[in-house]
């Protein structure tokens, strides 16, 4: 006895281990199943090619500061010449033999130089460097920024033709109903054939829009798949999206755009100071030629010189004043260009809470209307029973409800979309 209430309860545990890995794994399946708009957005930033630039320009600018950073290390030249000159220094001392040069000199050497002041310019273009990519980078997220906007419309899109379909279903159980009450009614010799067929035909006709609207839906998740890198099939749920808050600040990727191009505009006003500064550095120069330092020698020989350097070059100077107004009108350029992006964005946010204010406003008076026409067709379905009404009546105020349902459902849509498109274009 003992013994099989042991297999009773082993075999009652594999049951709930059973049922417990069946009821995960139908949930995995839906959550797998699911998509929400935060991650559309994330999947179609990252899947779009233009994203793929942006490894680009880190290498680009890696080289670049590389190569500014290399302004640190000694510079290494090597020069040479031959030359044939009319005359040559010569020396009469009575009473000494002396040499005459030749005429025919030559000489090669190899010179170091080590520069000491040139570490701030050096330094700023590797500031300037870092700068322009952080501006290209930023151009590169303007243009992924606006992909939120096609997101939208797809994403709602799709929203929308779902509740369609649903509120298609409710329209469908109303015919049906029509249809049991007229077939009672033909049963009970109170209405003809003739009018539930008038109701059948009208059910196909709602089948024929539900397969209308599963069809623009499935043009619509093809698109958002393109996005996304992702599979969105007939069975894919997506999330509705929750009430978004209305913010008034503008956060848009642009306005760091503009900041970061203006901020060169700096950089390059400090290199035009640091270039026309003088230089000071170091040289060693190691040649070998005739004459060597001795100049009145006219054998070849090898020789050395080093020492300190200063160079000072004044022709910067003409341009230095042209060059930083066209700066300073380079900037006021930028600044002009996100007063216009700031005015053109508060307009468009006006008219977006215009659109808000106006579907609220609306979906209150939508569901007035429902509860009114919902009564209508509750008393027009014991009407239809009891034959005072035809088909035609009925299907007159079912199609009203459902015209008015459709209507709520299109407002609740245009609502979630404009809340969404206000969000967007401010940036929040």
């Amino acid at each position: 006895m003992n013994k099989e209430k042991k297999n009773q309860a082993l075999r009652l545990q594999h049951f709930l281990i059973v049922v417990l890995l069946a009821v995960s794994t139908h949930s995995f399946a839906q959550t797998a199943n699911t998509i929400s708009i935060e991650e559309c957005y994330k999947l179609a930033q990252t899947n779009f090619p233009l994203v793929k630039q942006m490894a680009l320009i880190d290498k680009t600018t890696a080289y670049s500061i590389s190569n500014a950073a290399k302004g640190y290390l000694p510079q290494f030249s090597i020069n040479g010449q031959g030359t044939y000159q009319s005359d040559v220094t010569s020396l009469s001392i009575p009473g000494v033999n002396t040499t005459t040069l030749s005429k025919d000199q030559y000489k090669v050497y190899g010179e170091v130089t080590q520069s000491l002041t040139d570490f701030g310019i050096i330094r700023q273009q590797k500031e300037l460097a870092k700068t322009n990519a952080e501006t290209e980078k930023q151009k590169i997220e303007v243009e992924l920024y606006k992909l939120k906007e096609r997101i939208n419309q797809i994403y709602f899109g799709i929203l929308l033709i779902d509740a369609q379909i649903e509120q298609t279903e409710l329209l469908k159980k109303d015919i049906q109903n029509g249809i049991d009450k007229t077939n009672a009614a033909i049963a009970n010799g109170t209405a003809l054939k003739s009018n539930a067929d008038n109701l059948k035909a009208e059910l196909l006709k709602t089948d024929q829009r539900t397969i209308e609207l599963k069809a623009n839906r499935k043009g619509y998740t093809d698109m958002l798949a393109l996005f996304i890198a992702k599979d969105v099939t007939e069975n894919t749920k997506l999330i509705t999206p929750v009430t978004q808050v209305i913010l008034p600040t503008i956060n848009r990727p642009e306005l760091k755009m503009y900041e970061t191009q203006k901020k060169s505009y700096d950089i390059q006003n400090k290199l035009i100071t640091a270039r026309n500064l003088p230089k000071v550095g170091l040289f060693f120069q190691g040649g070998y030629g005739r004459p060597g330092l001795n100049q009145l020698s006219n054998v070849f020989a090898t020789y050395y010189i080093g020492g300190l350097k200063l160079n000072w070059n004044f022709g910067g100077l003409y341009n230095a004043r042209n060059d930083r107004s066209l700066l300073k009108l380079n900037k006021q350029t930028i600044d002009v260009q996100k007063e216009v992006f700031l005015f053109n964005t508060n307009l468009s946010l006006s008219q977006q809470n215009s659109e808000v204010d106006k579907f609220l406003k609306l979906i209150g008076t939508d569901n007035e209307i429902i509860q009114l026409r919902n009564k209508v067709k509750s008393t027009a379905q014991a009407q239809l029973q009891n034959g005072v009404i035809t088909t035609n009546d009925y299907l007159t105020y079912v199609n009203a409800e459902d015209q008015a349902r459709q209507n709520l459902l299109l407002h609740q849509v245009q609502l979630s979309l404009a809340q969404y498109n206000y969000q967007t274009t401010s940036g929040n």
